[in-house]
């Protein structure tokens, strides 16, 4: 965000004025067609819930906007699953063996430790690893148990950081902040610990 910003300032754009710019042709769109495109499109979850709160808190309330965000990111791990294992699977599978990405080994008695790696492994955006769990086999509830717990956090920080950045509320922008960080702490733990148990 931080060389965004720079790149606005050095072509003499400022980034609060693109800020607004962004978040008015949000609004426009209106929320079906964004909430729809956050449910199918494979982009980077942070691209969505970023500008949602600001754009459309009006009209949803705060809360609400989050409620959408997190169905929409359901819907989205749920069609993922399914053009990884019925629309996509060859062109999937080859494209990820190609890029050096290994298709996990799963059983019932493992899957959720390799859910829980696959979805805390930093890097990998949400589409990828929603694609990496269902052409290893994960039975489809746990799957969508396991990846919607997972994200819940992210969600409700992107929102609540994105509100507060664009709304220049300080306070709403550093709990959003402190959110992610919270949940960034608790993944490094959480990996430290299974690497130890490795060991």
């Amino acid at each position: 965000m931080l060389a965004v910003g720079a790149v606005l300032l050095a072509r003499g754009i400022s980034p609060h004025g693109a800020a607004e710019r962004v978040v008015s042709i949000v609004r426009e769109a209106g929320p079906a067609v964004y909430f729809t495109a956050m449910a199918l499109l494979p982009f980077p979850l942070f691209w969505f819930t970023v500008p949602a709160g600001e754009a459309f808190a009006g009209q949803f309330t705060f809360p609400g906007v989050i409620a959408a965000s997190l169905v929409a990111v359901a819907v989205n791990i749920a069609f993922s699953y399914w053009l990884a294992r019925r629309l996509f699977r060859p062109l999937l599978t080859a494209w990820l063996e190609k890029r050096g990405h290994r298709i996990p080994q799963m059983t019932r008695e493992n899957a959720v430790a390799v859910a829980l790696m696959v979805r805390l492994t930093p890097g990998p955006p949400l589409c990828l690893q929603c694609y990496l769990l269902a052409l290893a086999g994960m039975p489809f509830g746990l799957y969508m148990i396991v990846s919607w717990l997972v994200t819940v956090p992210w969600v409700v920080g992107g929102v609540i950081l994105g509100r507060g950045i664009l709304s220049g509320n300080l306070t709403l922008a550093l709990t959003g902040l402190g959110v992610l960080g919270a949940v960034a702490t608790g993944v490094h733990l959480w990996r430290r610990r299974q690497r130890g148990l490795r060991i």
